[in-house]
């Protein structure tokens, strides 16, 4: 029985115990029969049906949707996809049906799983395309340019294939991605003639890690390469298509744009305001780029929902304050709708001129479903505006799903609208005598408002962080607070001005503003990035922890009852899981010419017969190893010579790369494992990896265990995808790599020679 009472702080409440008295055993809080457990049953069903009320529905449909997104991904080979089609819509018929039932919600749960599996599947094989199984040297292109990015060191760009030839392979592709040599690039819509070198899209670099080539298949891309020669334009011999020509349009405005920007500013301070208005971010020096991401602030470089916020926020905020200057227009029309019909129209703009990527698509209508509900009379920011937003972007690019773009916006957004919905009125609820009042007059509540956003935002993001970048932002919230009220104060509103006053030539002193405000940005980035600590790296610890800290999010902040509590159980499990996740013994590429052995202290060691700078980067990011791809020590205790290298492994054990069939014989004597280019000798004593078991299966993660190795491969048996095509020939391969037992040697006579016994003697 709860009591009233009165606090030590003269505030009025009610104190209680737990367990009710009525459940407290004679003996003390030490349950000693069944019945002692039925009020707590009783609470936990009570909070069940309270989380399943009226309208607690429509926020987890979107959670159903991404489960079956996910169980897609997941999938070893292509579905069918007429029959995931009939599933969804049987369990969508069956819903109607049982609305009024009881078990209604748990039909829904099940139709919108079914609804996502078979979206992915449809999105698949709707875009469904060819992908370059084996490098291409010389081939002949002719297609028109899509796409133009100007990086720091080279040019890249797009290119719709109009034909293909090749002295000795009959494929055909519909896009490729190529690189050139900086300023080289042909303009976005032209029609050119080039020779090339072609790749297959890049695969994951060690298992579990980011798949590229998944990326660019959904952008429709089969291979990647770079250019040989020069680029000749041409008369193409049919039009593009008004896709291109639009394509065309707007690069030319971001050119446009750029050459305005940089009228008044240059290096770092124009790379960074181009990347803010038009997308293109690839121009940021690589000591200010990591800075940003070191310190926290790297969301601020891609177009995101903050950025959509600002934008469309600057232009309601500003309609709505220029027309209730007119009384008239106050009193008899809606201004509030009209400012975000405006706002509305310029997000819509800002998403056509950065280059409609797939997280800008999904910042755009996260804004559009706010300014809709604003337009029809209904609560802006609410659980429902973020499910429905999810639902469309998760309905039109399905593969959304597992970028990290995605998973850190959402994440961000689930946080905010948590703490806007619940948070907030609980620790702004207060009587006006309270000291947050006292506080709110001095300007305390924004900046503590401020302060919980940037914190949420930055908890709820750090296991993405850490799971596909393998670093955390220690002062990700320092570094938040100091540099974004200027960005969204001073630097996001100069360049929409300036993009307004660009066309009647007074765009020069909204440039120059926005310049000063990016200078303190990245002074704050490099100040903050400098500080001890500041760079948290995180080993790569496998798909289970992120699931289990992504469940416990969406736990925490959907749920309502102390049910929601739950999540936060599941988050402290997630991060231990993390940390106990053990690390490779063994890393070996798909080509075979680089292996990283782990050695006694506990750090990789590199033999390698190609160098390849952007692979070994990668192994050492997700082993949470702060040295670079040049780093001298990663050579230490290797020893090499033109047949190939060995070092010295955990346990003692040898690990050789062998380049030549000459180092096997003496590499199956001494090593335990040998990555090989050649079959190994059948009588080899060591475990063998050859260049037949990498194509077959890629890139290769190997543990040490009692009898040999555990393999974990980027390709296991019997995976068969669109963007990951089955290797002919391949099937299941044994999980566990196993040292052959050493062949018995001959006899050998042991009577020792006389001179040598009477030398003894």
């Amino acid at each position: 029985m709860a009591e009233q009472g009165t606090t030590p702080g003269g505030k009025r409440g009610y104190a209680g115990t737990w367990p009710p008295r009525a459940a407290v055993p004679a003996g003390g809080y030490l349950p000693v029969s069944a019945s002692s457990w039925r009020p707590f049953v009783e609470t936990l069903r009570q909070w069940a049906r309270a989380e399943t009320g009226a309208g607690r529905l429509l926020p987890w449909v979107p959670v159903a949707f991404g489960t079956g997104i996910a169980f897609y991904f997941a999938a070893e080979h292509e579905p069918v996809l007429s029959v995931s089609v009939i599933v969804a819509i049987a369990l969508c018929l069956v819903a109607v049906l049982l609305r009024r039932h009881r078990i209604f919600p748990a039909i829904v749960m099940l139709a919108a799983v079914a609804a996502g599996f078979a979206t992915a599947t449809w999105k698949t094989a709707r875009i469904a395309h060819g992908v370059l199984a084996r490098p291409m040297f010389s081939v002949a292109l002719t297609g028109f340019v899509e796409t133009r990015d100007i990086r720091e060191k080279t040019d890249r760009f797009v290119l719709r294939v109009v034909s293909m030839e090749s002295p000795r392979d009959n494929t055909k592709l519909e896009r490729v991605r190529l690189s050139v040599k900086k300023g080289t690039a042909p303009e976005v819509g032209s029609f050119v003639e080039l020779k090339a070198r072609l790749m297959p899209p890049l695969g994951p670099q060690r298992p579990g890690s980011y798949d590229f080539g998944r990326d660019l298949y959904f952008q429709g891309i089969g291979a990647s390469g770079f250019v040989m020669g020069a680029i000749k334009t041409s008369e193409p011999p049919a039009a593009g298509g008004f896709a291109l020509r639009y394509a065309a349009i707007m690069q030319g405005l971001r050119d446009a744009i750029d050459a305005r920007i940089r009228t008044t500013l240059d290096g770092d301070q124009r790379a960074i305001a181009t990347a803010l208005l038009t997308g293109r971010r690839d121009a940021i020096t690589t000591p200010v780029n990591d800075a940003m991401f070191i310190s926290g602030l790297g969301h601020v470089l891609s177009i995101s929902g903050y950025h959509m916020a600002v934008v469309a926020g600057v232009v309601f905020f500003t309609i709505r304050a220029l027309l209730a200057l007119f009384p008239a227009l106050t009193a008899g029309h809606p201004i509030k709708k009209w400012a975000a019909a405006a706002a509305l129209v310029a997000a819509a703009f800002y998403l056509l001129l950065s280059g409609a990527e797939v997280a800008t698509q999904r910042s755009f209508f996260m804004t559009a479903v706010v300014l809709i509900a604003v337009i029809v009379d209904r609560r802006a920011i609410t659980f429902r505006t973020l499910a429905v937003a999810a639902l469309i972007v998760l309905a039109i690019a399905p593969e959304a799903l597992v970028h990290p773009s995605f998973q850190m916006s959402f994440a961000a957004t689930l946080g905010l609208v948590a703490l806007v919905q619940i948070g907030l009125p609980n620790l702004l609820a207060s009587p006006d005598h309270s000291v947050t009042a006292r506080l709110a007059l001095w300007g305390g509540r924004e900046l503590m408002v401020l302060t919980l956003a940037s914190l949420v935002a930055g908890l709820a993001t750090t296991p993405y962080a850490a799971f596909h970048f393998h670093r955390v932002t220690p002062y990700g919230l320092l570094a938040n607070l100091a540099a974004m009220p200027v960005v969204s104060a001073v630097v996001m509103p100069a360049g929409l001005l300036g993009l307004l006053a660009m066309p009647f030539g007074f765009d020069g002193v909204f440039w120059a503003i926005m310049g000063f405000g990016i200078d303190w940005m990245i002074l704050v980035t490099q100040w903050v990035a400098a500080l001890p600590g500041a760079v948290g790296r995180m080993a790569a610890f496998g798909v289970g922890p992120m699931i289990a800290a992504s469940a416990g999010l969406i736990l925490l902040g959907l749920l309502r009852t102390p049910l929601r509590w739950s999540g936060a159980v599941l988050l402290v499990v997630a991060s231990v899981w993390a940390v106990r996740v053990p690390q490779p013994d063994v890393l070996v590429s798909a080509d075979g010419r680089n292996v990283a052995v782990r050695g006694g202290d506990g750090r990789l060691h590199l033999m390698h017969s190609a160098k390849d700078a952007f692979l070994v980067k990668e192994w050492l990011a997700a082993d949470a190893d702060a040295r670079a791809a040049t780093d001298p020590s990663l050579g230490e205790g290797v020893s090499c010579d033109p047949s190939g290298c060995v070092t010295q492994g955990t346990g003692g054990a040898f690990v050789a790369l062998a380049t030549r069939p000459e180092a096997l014989a003496d590499d199956c004597e001494r090593a335990a494992l040998i990555v090989a280019t050649r079959p190994a000798p059948r009588d080899c004593s060591a475990s063998v990896i050859d260049t037949e078991r990498l194509r077959r299966h890629g890139a290769l993660m190997l543990r040490r265990i009692r009898d040999g190795y555990a393999i974990e491969a980027v390709r296991p048996g019997g995976i068969d995808r669109p963007w990951s095509p089955a290797v002919p020939g391949d099937g299941e391969s044994e999980p566990i790599l196993r040292v052959p037992a050493a062949a018995p040697r001959p006899a050998v006579d042991a009577t020792p020679s006389e001179v040598d016994v009477q030398g003894e003697d």
